[in-house]
C-alpha cells in the first residue's frame, strides 16, 4: 500500500493552525484561572502578622480559627486557637472546616504542611521580609487572595507613610551617636541567644536607626563569653512575654560576660510585646517609634 504524501505547503498550514490554537489556549488560561476565585467565607489564619492585616482590612468576619502568635487585636484571642506557627497540627485545622488557609512564609512543619497541602482546602503563603517593602508585600498578598485589591492599597499607602514618617525620624541621628542593641532572644543553661541578620530583631534595630550588635553572623545561635564582651551592647533587648517565663533582669546581669557590658553595667534592658516589636505587620511605625524612645529618650 502506497501511502499518498500531503503537499507541503498543506503540512506547513496545519502545523500554523495547531499552533496558533495552543497560543490561544494558553492566553485564556489566566482568565480561566481568576474566574476560579479563592472561597475565603472561613478562613484560618497562620501568623500574628496575616491576623492583623485581616483585622487592618476590616474583614475578620472571614476568620473562624487562628495560630497561637495571633495575639493581636485582642478579639482574635477568642478565635479558636490551631497552635504555634511552627509546630502545626494538620488535624486541629481541618477540623475547623476552612474554605482557606492563609499562613506566613515559614510557617511549619513541613510534613504538616504537606499534609494541608495535599488536603482539598486551598493553603496560600503570604511572603515574609523585615523590611519596610515586605509589610506592604504581605498586606498586598492578604488583598490579593481575600479578593480585595483596592482595599488592601489604600491599607498600604497609610501603613507606607506612617512607616516612612517613623524610619525618616530614626535615621536622623547621626552615626556616632547610634547604639548597639543586643536583643536576646532566650537565656538557657547559662548561654545566651541572641539575634544576627537577617531576623525581625535585626530588622527593626535597623529601622529604628540603631546598630545590631552581633550582626556578624545569621539567623539566631548561642553566643560565647568572648563574643558577648566583643560585641559592647549599650542596651540589651528582648520579648516581654507576659507570662514570667522569661529570663528575669537580675538573672541577665549576673551572667558573667554580659555584666562586663555596658548595657549590664547602666542596666539598659527594654522589654517590649513580642508581636509588637518583630511582628512586620500594620503596627510595626509604632514600634519603630516605641523602641526610639525606650532606647534614647522621648
Amino acid at each position: 500500500m502506497t501511502m499518498r504524501k500531503e503537499p507541503h505547503g498543506k503540512r506547513l498550514r496545519a502545523m500554523a493552525f495547531s499552533a496558533a490554537t495552543i497560543v490561544l489556549s494558553l492566553a485564556t488560561l489566566p482568565s480561566a484561572l481568576a474566574a476560579d476565585k479563592l472561597d475565603t467565607t472561613r478562613v484560618v489564619s497562620v501568623g500574628g502578622d496575616v491576623t492583623e492585616i485581616i483585622y487592618a482590612l476590616g474583614e475578620q468576619g472571614r476568620l473562624i480559627a487562628r495560630d497561637t502568635t495571633s495575639m493581636y487585636p485582642e478579639a482574635a484571642t477568642k478565635l479558636p486557637d490551631v497552635g504555634y506557627m511552627r509546630a502545626l497540627s494538620p488535624e486541629g485545622i481541618l477540623a475547623m472546616n476552612p474554605t482557606a488557609i492563609i499562613a506566613i512564609e515559614g510557617s511549619g512543619p513541613p510534613e504538616a504542611l504537606n499534609v494541608l497541602k495535599s488536603a482539598s482546602v486551598p493553603f496560600e503563603t503570604v511572603p515574609n521580609a523585615y523590611t519596610r517593602e515586605g509589610i506592604l508585600a504581605k498586606i498586598d498578598r492578604v488583598g490579593e487572595l481575600l479578593g480585595l485589591s483596592d482595599k488592601a492599597k489604600a491599607l498600604e499607602e497609610k501603613v507606607g507613610a506612617d512607616l516612612d514618617a517613623a524610619i525618616a525620624d530614626a535615621q536622623k541621628r547621626p552615626e556616632g551617636e547610634r547604639k548597639r542593641i543586643l536583643f536576646i532572644l532566650s537565656m538557657q543553661g547559662g548561654k545566651i541567644m541572641a539575634s544576627g541578620t537577617g531576623t525581625a530583631a535585626d530588622g527593626i534595630i535597623k529601622l529604628s536607626g540603631s546598630v545590631n550588635a552581633v550582626g556578624n553572623f545569621p539567623g539566631y545561635k548561642p553566643l560565647t563569653d568572648e563574643a558577648i564582651v566583643e560585641a559592647k551592647p549599650d542596651v540589651i533587648l528582648m520579648m516581654n512575654r507576659g507570662d514570667g517565663s522569661g529570663t528575669k533582669n537580675e538573672d541577665l546581669l549576673k551572667q558573667p560576660a554580659l555584666a562586663l557590658t555596658p548595657a549590664a553595667q547602666n542596666k539598659a534592658i527594654i522589654r517590649m510585646d513580642g508581636l509588637h516589636l518583630l511582628g512586620f505587620g500594620p503596627r510595626t511605625a509604632s514600634a519603630v517609634r516605641e523602641l526610639n524612645a525606650a532606647i534614647y529618650g522621648s
